[in-house]
């Protein structure tokens, strides 16, 4: 794969990276063989009563790797692979690393959308799925975006069981090419904004590995560590941080759970003795509560982690207590920038912080609309660049010029703060605010006050069109026990002391927020049903 398609690091720097034993010059193949030799007969994954060791697991990945070049998918040609949690997604996904083909990494929730678009934008040869999974049928969408997508040679489906894809029988005598260079892209994944397409984003061998390692030392794992895969397997968090590829590169057991309720979860942690479990902040208090009736399933934990979202400091410190492990808090992005709280931090750093960089070599800008440093201890646009930090988007040179500076720092859209101690505090989304007639509203500052409620399990603040001040606010509220009524909230809100124009305007109680592929909280389409709702009664 050339760059033409990529923005690489400068010479300079990619020298320097490699000089501080940063990137290694090893591909995700030889990082595996690796693996496989030192680890061979221990539990690599567990789905269900099946239990591949790592052997077993390189074994299928070079069955399915000759298979698909048998299919003729060839080194450099694009590969959306929508799999759900199942060891066929790690089949697959190693075999194309062995390959050196790139695995664009989509998710379950996908759509004819986005999977179209990814098709197109990357020029995929080929595109992976379930057959059926959640009630959503997948041969139907193959067959809708196929005609979309003039580069779509193969369509391919997992067997009953997701446990292997149906290919066709692999000739003895094919041979397999002899791999990428640990400086080429080794997969696509997808940008995590809430708004518009999700841009792919190019990871290499060298940087991808290096944030892989470094994570896994951060956490401590080891061969005994037994991680609950239940967010989404392809997703950054739950992929490499520490993730799949973090236990793997320690030589510890992958469960793979097809979702994170407490009725599916528990009984897994339970029976497999799992050690770290990977959280979202929606699922956080959902588990407290089931936690508190069944706190013999979750003796095993070690390790708690939160992460994808901003982690309210009050919720926070129950969870610091409830699980009866330690809680890691982890705010990153795909595009590379990885924070982690240490385990051997306080308890008020880990829960009112966002923990500080994998890498000393990890560049921190904070500064103000016009790209001046704010003062130390105050509230500004986060830009970053680093060792595994990419430089650009794949094939988006316009939106690169946007979102990269001149001299490469990636503005990550995220406003933060950072401590005395070198910690960061996420303050929210650059744009996450209600303009009130003039008067901002920072969405997060009001949330954080509903969620401080004890009846309330979480909140989200949107705004609602009003044709006087423009916007008026509106919070979207779930409801715990005891439930409290809208006055109830209004008033405790305006009894901390926060400014009339603040509290919120309108509140609606629902069941559960809409949620974007990657699993944020959708507020375009909270603030479309409340716009909807007023047009409705108008």
């Amino acid at each position: 794969m050339t760059f033409a398609n990529r923005t690489p690091w400068p010479d300079a720097f990619a020298a320097a990276y490699r000089q501080k034993g940063y990137w290694l010059g090893q591909s995700f193949a030889q990082w595996f063989d690796e693996r496989v030799a030192r680890h061979g007969e221990r539990i690599a994954l567990v789905q269900g009563d099946l239990r591949w060791s790592y052997r077993t697991f390189a074994a299928e990945a070079e069955r399915t790797a000759r298979a698909l070049t048998a299919c003729g998918i060839v080194p450099g040609d694009r590969v959306v692979v929508q799999l759900p949690n199942c060891v066929a997604f790690f089949a697959v996904t190693f075999a194309l690393f062995r390959i050196g083909a790139l695995p664009v990494f989509a998710l379950p929730a996908h759509r004819r959308r986005e999977i179209g678009y990814f098709c197109q934008h990357a020029g995929a040869v080929a595109y992976v799925a379930a057959e059926q999974h959640d009630g959503f049928d997948y041969r139907a969408l193959a067959t809708e975006i196929r005609a979309d997508a003039p580069t779509l040679r193969h369509v391919l489906f997992t067997a009953p069981g997701n446990t292997s894809v149906a290919l066709p029988d692999a000739m003895p005598d094919v041979a397999l090419p002899p791999g990428p260079g640990a400086h080429e892209i080794a997969f696509l994944q997808l940008s995590g904004g809430s708004t518009g397409t999700p841009k792919l984003i190019p990871r290499t061998h060298d940087d991808y590995l290096y944030s892989v390692r470094e994570s896994a030392r951060i956490c401590g794992l080891t061969e005994r560590s037994v991680y609950l895969a239940a967010l989404p397997a392809a997703h950054n968090y739950a992929l490499s941080s520490p993730g799949s590829l973090g236990v793997f590169d320690a030589g510890g057991t992958v469960v793979l759970s097809d979702g994170a309720s407490p009725d599916t979860a528990f009984p897994m942690i339970e029976r497999e003795r799992v050690t770290v479990a990977a959280l979202v902040p929606p699922l956080v208090p959902v588990w407290l509560a089931a936690a508190g009736q069944r706190r013999g399933a979750l003796a095993s934990l070690e390790l708690v982690q939160v992460g994808g979202a901003r982690f309210d400091p009050a919720l926070a410190a129950r969870a610091a207590d409830g699980f009866g492990a330690q809680l890691q808090q982890v705010f990153g992005m795909a595009e590379g920038l990885v924070n982690y709280t240490r385990l051997d931090d306080p308890r008020d750093v880990v829960i009112a912080t966002q923990g500080h960089p994998i890498s000393p070599d990890d560049e921190i800008r904070i500064v103000d609309d016009d790209d001046r440093p704010v003062e130390p201890g105050a509230v500004g646009h986060l830009l970053t660049r680093g060792p595994y930090t990419i430089r650009g988007y794949y094939d988006a040179a316009a939106h690169n010029a946007r979102a990269f500076t001149a001299d490469g720092f990636y503005r990550t859209g995220d406003r933060v703060r950072l401590t005395a101690g070198g910690q960061l505090v996420v303050e929210g989304r650059a744009k996450d605010q209600i303009n009130r007639g003039g008067e901002k509203i920072p969405a997060e500052e009001i949330e954080h006050l509903l969620l401080a409620h004890p009846g309330v399990v979480d909140a989200a603040l949107v705004a609602m069109p009003d044709p006087y001040l423009g916007e008026r606010s509106c919070a979207y509220v779930i409801r715990g026990a005891p439930a409290p009524a809208a006055a109830d909230l209004v008033r405790f809100v305006r009894g901390q002391g926060v400014a009339a124009y603040k509290v919120p305007d309108r509140i609606e109680f629902v069941d559960a927020f809409p949620k974007t592929p990657v699993g944020k909280i959708d507020k375009r389409a909270l603030r479309q049903h409340i716009a909807d709702r007023l047009a409705a009664a108008a």
